[in-house]
């Protein structure tokens, strides 16, 4: 993943002036609380959200139960892909977990833009592919790695952060109960 980060950096350091320029312009900054809702379930996914500062997480409602599927820390961008990219509601919602700093960009903006800056579209495609990676790393650690081992991959993700995690959400993004959670955690 590191290795996909530099490419988009790379990327980034060869925009030029102009293409730099339209990319603030459509760029917005914005402070969540704690609670608040940065897309609900059933509404259509229309920005993407850098996290600057905070953590969110990313849930879907099932048999009356929330299951976490994602948490969003810094440097994350929050989205609910599918939504976003097809411009259909979403069946997840994601959430504030604390005060939030967010960098967000307009879906149709940010589709007018790459229109005029090719460097935009490249852009996306690797914002895309490191998506694609993270979630093919997600779904290999589920089914590679025990729960043990799952927790302290989330746990080096962020520590900084980790304490504003509720244990719920947590072992549902995990995959187990309350009851094993507090068995990994008793062993640490």
């Amino acid at each position: 993943m590191t290795e996909h980060i530099e490419k988009i950096q790379s990327l980034i350091s060869r925009f030029d002036k102009e293409t730099l320029k339209i990319l603030e312009e459509i760029t917005v900054t914005e402070q969540l609380k704690k609670g608040d809702i940065l897309l609900q379930q059933g509404e259509i996914c229309r920005k993407s959200s850098l996290i600057v500062d905070g953590v969110a997480r990313k849930f879907i409602y099932t048999d009356k139960k929330e299951v976490t599927s994602e948490f969003f820390f810094k440097n994350d961008i929050a989205i609910s892909f599918k939504s976003y990219i097809h411009q259909k509601p979403s069946k997840e919602v994601i959430e504030c977990l604390t005060d939030v700093t967010v960098e967000t960009v307009d879906y149709k903006a940010f589709e007018t833009a790459k229109k005029g800056f090719p460097l935009l579209t490249e852009y996306d495609i690797l914002l895309t592919e490191l998506y694609i990676i993270w979630l093919e790393d997600r779904l290999f650690d589920f089914h590679a790695l025990n729960a043990t081992e799952r927790y302290e991959q989330l746990l080096k993700k962020s520590p900084e952060y980790f304490h504003h995690l509720k244990l719920t959400h947590i072992a549902s993004y995990l995959g187990v109960s309350l009851e094993t959670l507090s068995r990994i955690r008793a062993k640490k």
